[in-house]
C-alpha cells in the first residue's frame, strides 16, 4: 500500500475506489481501441495489388471476425498484435471481434463504455450474444442495453439483452432453437486445482433417463460403502462406475436379486413414450433396472463366473513428475489431460487397473534423422521437452499439433541433395496449424537455440525468447545475434 493511500480518510478512499474503477474501465476501452486501429491498418484486401491486379499473398485472406456490417481484417495481422498484447491469437481475435461489433453495430453502448460509465466485459458479452443478428436488427438490442448498462447490475443487463436478442428476430431465434435441439454432445470442463472435473452431456430425453436409471441403481448399491457421502456425492461416485463397464456389469449382476425384491411392480423402461408430458426427473429407477437385469438363473450364474478383466478399457496415461515428488509427503505430479494432482489422487486414479509401465524416455540426448518427416519417437520427445505449442504466449498443451522445423528445411534443388541432419531434436518445435501457417507464410521467423528454447522475430521487429520458463520479450539486437550465430552455436545472453 502506498503512503498516499494510508493518509486518506474513509471518504477519500471511497472516492479513490470510484476513480480507480473508472480508470480501469477506460484502460479496457483503450486496449480495444488499439485493436480497432490495428484492424484499420490491415483492412485492405491482401489479394489485390495497388493497380487492381491480383497479388495474392499465400494464405492471407480478408476475414470478417465480427458480425454483419463489420469490416474485414487480414488474417496474417492477428499474430503480431497478439504478441504485442502478450495474449494468445484466439483471445486477441475474440477481443477484436467484440470491439468491431461495438463500434459498428452497438454504437450507443460503445459510447457509454468510452465514458468509463460501465463494465466493458458486460458490453463485450452483449456483442457476442447479438453477433448472429443482421445489422438492421441489432439496433433494438443496442438501444435497450445502452439505457441501462451504466445503472443496473450485470445480471439484469444481460437478462434484458437476451430478451431483446430474441425480440429482434423471433423467426431466426426459432430456427436457432430448432438447430440446438439437434445438437447432442458430451463435453468435459477443465480440471480444477482439486482434481475435479465437470462433465456435461446433452442427449435425447430417453437416453438421459436411461443413464439416470443406471446411476440411481448403482448409487443404491454402493451406498453402504460410503456412509458419509451425501446423495449428490453418492450419485457422482456412481456415475464414475460408467467408465468401468466390466466392474459395473459385475456389480449389477451381484445385486440383481436385491433390485428385484425391492420392487415387485413392473415399470415402464426408460425412454418409453410418456402419456402426459416430460418424465419425472426423480422417478425411482430400481424397478426399471430389475426388469432390465432379469436374467435366467443359470445364465446369471455363468456370467458371474466369467473373468471380466479383459473387458476393462485400455488407455495411455502420461504422468510427469520430478524425483523430489516421490520423496515428499504427498508430492504433486502432472497428468496430461487432467492437470496437476497429488500422488494420493494418482493412486486413486490408477486403483483397480492393470498397469503396464513404459520405460522413461531419456530426453538429454539429441536425436537426428535424415528425412523431412518427424518420426513418432522424435515427435514424442519434442512434446515432452516443450509440453505444447512453442508460439509465443500459446496456450495449447495438446499433442495434436504440427511439428515444425524452426530453421526451414532445405529440400535441395536440381543436382543438389538436401543437407544432412536437418530434422531432429535440435531443429523441431510443435506448432498449432494456424501458428504454423503464419510462421511459414506471414513473415514470422524462429530459430531453435537450445533444448526447448526458441527465439522469434515478427515482421515489424518484435522479438521474444520462448523456453521452459515461458515467453520473454528480448531486445531485437539480442534476437538477431541469436539468429545469426553459426549453425550448432546456441547463444545465451546474460
Amino acid at each position: 500500500m502506498t503512503g498516499a493511500l494510508i493518509d486518506l480518510d474513509a471518504a477519500a478512499l471511497l472516492a479513490a475506489a470510484t476513480e480507480a474503477q473508472r480508470e480501469s474501465r477506460l484502460a479496457d476501452v483503450r486496449g480495444l481501441e488499439v485493436l480497432s486501429a490495428w484492424a484499420g491498418l490491415h483492412s485492405s484486401d491482401p489479394t489485390e495489388g495497388p493497380d487492381g491486379h491480383v497479388a495474392r499473398r499465400t494464405g492471407n485472406v480478408l476475414r470478417q471476425v465480427g458480425g454483419d456490417g463489420t469490416p474485414g481484417v487480414q488474417d496474417f495481422c492477428l499474430g503480431e498484435i497478439a504478441w504485442a498484447r502478450g495474449a494468445s491469437a484466439t483471445s486477441t481475435q475474440n477481443a477484436l471481434a467484440d470491439v468491431l461489433d461495438l463500434e459498428h453495430r452497438l454504437p450507443l453502448t460503445w459510447a457509454v463504455c468510452r465514458r468509463g460509465e460501465c463494465e466493458v466485459w458486460v458490453a463485450r458479452k452483449v456483442a457476442r450474444m447479438s453477433r448472429h443478428l443482421a445489422r438492421d436488427r441489432v439496433g433494438l438490442v443496442d438501444r435497450a442495453v445502452s439505457r441501462m448498462i451504466a445503472s443496473e447490475g450485470a445480471g439484469r443487463v444481460l437478462a434484458v439483452a437476451e430478451a431483446k436478442v430474441i425480440e429482434a428476430d423471433t423467426e431466426l431465434h426459432e430456427e436457432r432453437r430448432e438447430a440446438e435441439r439437434r445438437r447432442r454432445y458430451v463435453g468435459l470442463g477443465r480440471t480444477d486445482e482439486y482434481g475435479l472435473r465437470t462433465l456435461i452431456a446433452r442427449l435425447e430425453a430417453g437416453g438421459a433417463a436411461a443413464v439416470d436409471a443406471v446411476v440411481h441403481r448403482v448409487a443404491e448399491i454402493i451406498a453402504p460403502r460410503h456412509p458419509e457421502a451425501h446423495p449428490d456425492e453418492l450419485r457422482a461416485i456412481a456415475f464414475g462406475w460408467l467408465a468401468r463397464p466390466a466392474e459395473l456389469f459385475a456389480l449389477l449382476l451381484e445385486h440383481t436379486e436385491d433390485g428385484a425384491a425391492a420392487d415387485a411392480e413392473p415399470a415402464p423402461m426408460a425412454g418409453a413414450a410418456e402419456s402426459d408430458g416430460e418424465p419425472e426427473p426423480d422417478e425411482p429407477s430400481a424397478r426399471a433396472m430389475s426388469r432390465t437385469l432379469a436374467f435366467p438363473a443359470d445364465l446369471l450364474e455363468a456370467l458371474r463366473s466369467l473373468d471380466l478383466r479383459p473387458l476393462a478399457p485400455k488407455a495411455v496415461l502420461h504422468v510427469h513428475l520430478h524425483e523430489a515428488a516421490l520423496h515428499a509427503k504427498d508430492g504433486v505430479v502432472r497428468v496430461e489431460g487432467l492437470g496437476p494432482v497429488t500422488l494420493t489422487q494418482l493412486a486413486e486414479l490408477l486403483r483397480r487397473h492393470d498397469l503396464k509401465v513404459q520405460p522413461v524416455k531419456d530426453l538429454s540426448g539429441r536425436v537426428r534423422y535424415t528425412a523431412y518427416e518427424h518420426p513418432e519417437s522424435l515427435r514424442d520427445q519434442v512434446h515432452l521437452v516443450n509440453v505444447g505449442d512453442y508460439w509465443p504466449f500459446a496456450t495449447s498443451t495438446s499433442r495434436s499439433v504440427d511439428l515444425d522445423h524452426p530453421t526451414p528445411y532445405d529440400h535441395g534443388d536440381e543436382g543438389r541433395d538436401p543437407p544432412p541432419d536437418q530434422t531432429g531434436s535440435h531443429n523441431s518445435g510443435p506448432l498449432g496449424r494456424r501458428h504454423h501457417r503464419w510462421k511459414t507464410h506471414a513473415g514470422f521467423r524462429s530459430r531453435q537455440c537450445g533444448e526447448g528454447r526458441y527465439v522469434w522475430l515478427s515482421p515489424s521487429g518484435l522479438s521474444f525468447l520462448v523456453d521452459h520458463t515461458g515467453t520473454h520479450p528480448i531486445h531485437p539486437e539480442e534476437a538477431r545475434m541469436i539468429f545469426e550465430a553459426p549453425p550448432g552455436v546456441d547463444i545465451y545472453v546474460a
